[in-house]
C-alpha cells in the first residue's frame, strides 16, 4: 500500500498504532524513547487521526495493522515497521536492511505475529492515554 497523502495535511511523520494492544503500546514507548526530538508523532487506530487519513480498518482486529505516514505515502505491516526504523536512524536503521526481503515474505512474518499479538501480549481494555509529557506527541 503506498497510498498518496498532501503534504499540506500531514507536517510530521505519523505512526499509527493499535492503542489496546500491550505489544504496540510496548513499540510506543520504545519510540518515544529513541525519537527525543519529536520528529514522529503518534496515534491510535482507533481515533479521529486514523479515520481522516488511512483507509477503513477491517472489523476483525486481528487482521489490523500498523500503518506510518511519511514522505507523503501510507505503509503498512512490514513497510511501515521497516519505515519507521530507517527514519529513526542509528542502530534501528540496521533493521531497514530487511527490506531485501520480498515483501510477501516479510509480511506473511508481520501477519503470524499480529494475529497473534492479544493472546501472546495481552490487550487493555482501552486505549492508552498519554502522560503530560506524551501529551504533545499524540494526535487524537
Amino acid at each position: 500500500m503506498n497510498n498518496r497523502i498532501s503534504q499540506d495535511q500531514i507536517r510530521k511523520p505519523i505512526v499509527f498504532f493499535d492503542g489496546e494492544c500491550i505489544m504496540c503500546n510496548q513499540f510506543v514507548d520504545i519510540l518515544l524513547n529513541i525519537d527525543k526530538t519529536g520528529t514522529i508523532m503518534i496515534a491510535p487506530l482507533q481515533g479521529k487521526t486514523a479515520a481522516k487519513f488511512l483507509p477503513p480498518l477491517p472489523n476483525n482486529r486481528e487482521e489490523w495493522s500498523i500503518f506510518y505516514i511519511a514522505e507523503d505515502k501510507i505503509y503498512d505491516q512490514s513497510d511501515a515497521f521497516l519505515n519507521i526504523c530507517r527514519s529513526l536512524g542509528g542502530i534501528w536503521s540496521i533493521l531497514s536492511l530487511f527490506k531485501i526481503i520480498p515483501r510477501p515474505i516479510r509480511d506473511s512474518i508481520y501477519r503470524v505475529i499480529a494475529r497473534n499479538r492479544y493472546r501472546i501480549f495481552g490487550r487493555r481494555s482501552t486505549c492508552r492515554m498519554p502522560n503530560e509529557q506524551e501529551k504533545l506527541r499524540f494526535l487524537p
